[in-house]
């Protein structure tokens, strides 16, 4: 099977069997703004920082993220990233993926996570992890790999299915993998919130 793992937009990216989407900070989806609790407009202070709060250790649930996707709209959820990996050439090899050699040498590093649906309309879980992006040591951004047209096989990261619904008071732990060159490190798990926000940030310790 093969494919084709160039950095390319995602409306391309549906016409090739593999896309490692780059570059996330510049072309993140534009989220709906925040506009702020909709509970109590106490002068919480406690509740501000947690609001203000981007960066987060590994195993620390973001902030209720809301849904700006049209069939779940308002629908509020976290992400918690909880372990990050880096794999090696041998498991690139073994994947069943074929690298475009103008991307060269990549390794896969896997992010396992729990996605929580706390209220609202049910979401799929590709619509509530789709933000999330690795960030390695030389500054190098990329999503979660889509694969289509067939499947790649990674050690203990069996692909999730994105097309699996979750409702309210429903979590799921899922493990994506990411490319990135080989030689770097994974540095952070990122996970935008589109143009006028910073993104969210767990630091991975190597």
């Amino acid at each position: 099977m093969t494919t084709w793992t160039r950095a390319v937009p995602v409306a391309v990216g549906a016409l090739v069997a593999a896309v490692a989407l780059t570059g996330c900070s510049d072309s993140g989806s534009e989220k709906s703004e925040d506009k702020g609790s909709s509970g109590s407009h106490s002068d919480d202070s406690g509740s501000q920082a947690s609001q203000d709060k981007t960066a987060f250790r590994l195993g620390e649930a973001s902030p209720e993220q809301k849904s700006d996707i049209k069939a779940s709209a308002g629908a509020q959820y976290t992400v918690t990233p909880t372990k990050v990996a880096t794999g090696t050439k041998a498991d690139m090899d073994k994947s069943g993926l074929e690298q475009d050699k103008e991307d060269g040498p990549q390794v896969p590093v896997y992010v396992w996570s729990t996605l929580s649906h706390d209220s609202g309309k049910t979401m799929e879980l590709g619509d509530m992890d789709d933000d999330l992006v690795v960030r390695t040591d030389a500054d190098t951004r990329t999503r979660a790999l889509i694969v289509l047209g067939g499947g790649a096989k990674w050690p203990n990261c069996p692909a999730p299915d994105t097309s699996k619904t979750v409702s309210a008071g429903q979590s799921e732990k899922i493990c994506s993998a990411f490319l990135i060159p080989e030689g770097e490190k994974a540095a952070a798990v990122e996970l935008n919130r589109g143009y006028s926000k910073e993104p969210l940030e767990w630091p991975v310790k190597n």
